[in-house]
């Protein structure tokens, strides 16, 4: 069984370097590039702040440009794009974690058929009336080292498992403020903004 064993630890480390790096990719400052883009819708620029989450990784800009693109819309369909945005992400967020869960639910019972294996392999020596030590401690080693090599293996996947469940609910969390944020300034704040050159002046009568 120990190369049943090997073959989830190698699978689930690939899995984990995987979603480490793309969920650190995915992460940025909420706040600060919300802020950054305020800045930019003050001056009237939507065009950039479009580009600015075009060239900004993470499902946070994905958001973010869902709401810009409907800037000029009812809040009721910049919600729903938002919204829409939003539940296309998840997914990929999510991607591969239960494969991590499984990895940490499957090591225990391959390892329990490891060890009812080794005992059979001892029982199995006493049957045949020649139960000898070498043959005994062959029986016990492999069920020992297979209940051993299981727990080694599920302990860190269950502990990346719920590492990166708490990365997902954090980059989901800054998504939803973002989303909201962005939303409340399109719908409040930026809709009142002067245009680009400022109030017209009345023409002084002569």
């Amino acid at each position: 069984m120990m190369w049943v064993l090997f073959v989830l630890g190698v699978t689930g480390s690939v899995l984990f370097a995987e979603r480490v790096l793309y969920l650190h990719r995915g992460q940025i400052r909420a706040k600060a590039f919300v802020d950054g883009i305020k800045n930019i819708l003050a001056k009237r620029r939507i065009v950039e702040a479009l580009t600015v989450c075009e060239e900004t990784p993470g499902p946070v800009a994905v958001v973010v440009k869902a709401a810009l693109l409907h800037a000029h819309d009812d809040a009721e369909t910049m919600r729903f794009a938002v919204q829409e945005a939003a539940v296309v992400e998840l997914p990929a967020l999510e991607r591969r974690l239960g494969s991590i869960a499984a990895i940490a639910q499957i090591a225990p019972l391959v390892g329990l058929l490891g060890t009812i294996l080794g005992m059979i392999v001892t029982f199995g020596a006493f049957e045949r009336d020649y139960a000898t030590a070498s043959g005994l401690a062959k029986g016990m080693w492999q069920a020992l080292i297979s209940t051993a090599g299981s727990l080694m293996l599920a302990i860190p996947a269950y502990l990346a498992h719920h590492f990166l469940s708490g990365r997902v609910r954090a980059v989901v969390r800054d998504m939803e403020w973002a989303g909201n944020e962005i939303m409340r300034y399109l719908t409040i704040e930026y809709a009142k903004l002067p245009p680009v050159g400022g109030p017209e002046k009345p023409v002084a009568k002569p």
